[in-house]
């Protein structure tokens, strides 16, 4: 059995890392953005091609997460962490050295397993390293803090490397960042705890039932990725739209009977994780988009290029990182209930704000208080969803939770940016000049009002779902498995040293 009592700044050193793991997987969400236009003029991509270097990264990260966070429970958490940062080191490398469509397109796909792998890995180990309570409360804001800095730095940062070095330092960047965490990771993370021959006979992967859910998964976050160019009803996506609900429908016989399921079905008895894959989702679909709508607004509207809109998100981020903090206490004083609902009705405020202000002439100042209402918000629900994720969740099985909740993040993500791009783009067929950002600037009004209301069915989720419950010190002492490392009491403070600082 490991030590269970390191030291508070080996602690901090542990957190910092887990937290810069979160901030890789984060920005990879937006950096790639604002450099599209240079890689399809470099590279030859055709109009209907070019959006496959996100919509790749997408597909295999909705796709892969569940698998992801089981391997993170039955090959062992350092190991997957592991895995998944040469996953990332190594693709992109060969991004960076790509010359035509294809390669890059792969390179892209690659990048998205390997955060569906660095993911519920990242966050079972701030679950399974902090014990329940305001400890693994603190860490949580912490990793939240700079999950949010990260996609609203992600913006920034890659138009800074595209203007100054190309387009292809948004993919060398990641083999820096890969390579600096896998050497942090190396001396810092406990090794898999040892598992005996019992234990090892009777707990098997569950391979249909992962190959199943994979590929089901996976058509429908391809569906959701591709259906607004294809079109909905063309035959290509009906037919991904059947097989991948086919598939699904399979794992779940599969599960039913499978000794040591992918998901146990027992899982669906938390009301705690139900209740954050809910909001997860909601999450996704109505403040998740806000990053897609925000970019809309400042560079085909105001006309901000890369680098001006980047540092346009710097209040998003900051206000994203108070609110992280912010979640922590209420969670811990309050509850999640009351953490959810806050955070969620301060999100509903800052869309309607943001489709009160939206205008072909407005100033940025305009825009501003909804920005910074909305990003209070995101930071507050950011960090309440996934403490509600874990919470009640045996340390064996947190890979798993993670990965749950992570799927339905995804999916939600997938489909609400799908509709806010039908919603902005509704009327802009054949217009150009001042006509086209006037009517732009309606659809991203009424799109911003449907993410308000989106957002706020999760402030009735939150409500009616979980209980009025306290994680205050008395839940810091819950039993952990025996061989799992317990870190710290409910009452510790982690020493949080210089790297665990965001952006």
């Amino acid at each position: 059995m490991t030590d269970v009592s390191p030291s508070p700044r080996r602690l901090g050193w542990t957190l910092a890392l887990l937290a810069f793991a979160q901030f890789i997987i984060a920005i990879d969400y937006n950096i790639v953005y604002v450099a599209l236009p240079e890689i399809g003029r470099e590279l030859s991509f055709s109009g209907q091609s070019l959006q496959w270097v996100v919509s790749a990264y997408a597909v295999t990260l909705g796709g892969f997460m569940l698998l992801g966070g089981r391997a993170a429970d039955l090959l062992g958490r350092r190991r997957v962490f592991i895995i998944a940062l040469v996953l990332y080191a190594g693709s992109s490398l060969v991004g960076g050295l790509a010359g035509s469509p294809g390669p890059l397109i792969a390179v892209r796909a690659v990048q998205g397993l390997a955060a569906a792998l660095l993911f519920p890995a990242t966050l079972s180990l701030v679950s399974t390293t902090f014990a329940e309570g305001p400890a693994r409360n603190r860490a949580l804001a912490v990793w939240a803090a700079t999950g949010g800095g990260g996609l609203a730095a992600g913006a920034l940062l890659g138009g800074v490397l595209t203007d100054v070095f190309g387009w292809e330092s948004t993919f060398y960047i990641f083999v820096l960042l890969a390579c600096a965490a896998l050497l942090a990771a190396l001396p810092l993370l406990p090794t898999d705890p040892a598992r005996d021959g019992a234990d090892v006979r009777e707990r098997r992967f569950d391979v249909p039932g992962a190959l199943t859910a994979t590929a089901g998964i996976t058509l429908l976050v391809f569906v959701l990725a591709q259906g607004p160019e294809w079109g909905w009803t063309s035959p290509s996506i009906l037919t991904a739209f059947g097989l991948g609900l086919a598939l699904l429908v399979v794992f779940a016989v599969i599960e039913s009977r499978s000794r040591d399921p992918l998901v146990p079905p027992r899982m669906f008895a938390n009301p705690s994780l139900v209740a954050a894959m809910a909001v997860t989702a909601v999450f996704g679909a109505g403040l998740g988009a806000h990053y897609y709508l925000l970019t809309v607004y400042l560079q085909d509207i105001l006309g901000y290029d890369p680098l001006r809109a980047g540092l346009a998100y710097l209040p998003l981020t900051l206000l994203n990182i108070v609110g992280t903090k912010v979640a922590e206490r209420l969670v811990t004083r309050a509850g999640m209930r009351a953490a959810l609902t806050t955070g969620l009705l301060i999100g509903t405020a800052g869309m309607i704000l943001l489709a009160l202000a939206v205008s072909p002439h407005s100033p940025f100042i305009a825009v501003l208080p909804g920005i910074m209402v909305a990003g209070l918000g995101m930071g507050i629900v950011w960090t309440s969803m996934w403490i509600a994720a874990g919470n009640g969740v045996a340390a064996s099985e947190q890979g798993v939770a993670s990965g749950m909740a992570s799927v339905t993040h995804q999916t939600g993500l997938a489909i609400g940016t799908a509709l806010m791009v039908a919603v902005a783009n509704a009327g802009i067929g054949g217009l150009a000049g001042d006509a086209l950002r006037r009517e732009l600037t309606n659809g991203l009004t009424m799109a911003y009002y449907l993410a308000a209301g989106v957002t706020f069915l999760g402030v009735l989720i939150a409500g009616l779902t979980l209980g009025h419950r306290h994680l205050g010190r008395r839940h810091g002492s819950l039993a952990q498995p025996a061989d799992e490392t317990v870190v710290t009491r409910a009452g510790d403070a982690p020493c949080l040293g210089p790297p665990a600082r965001s952006v």
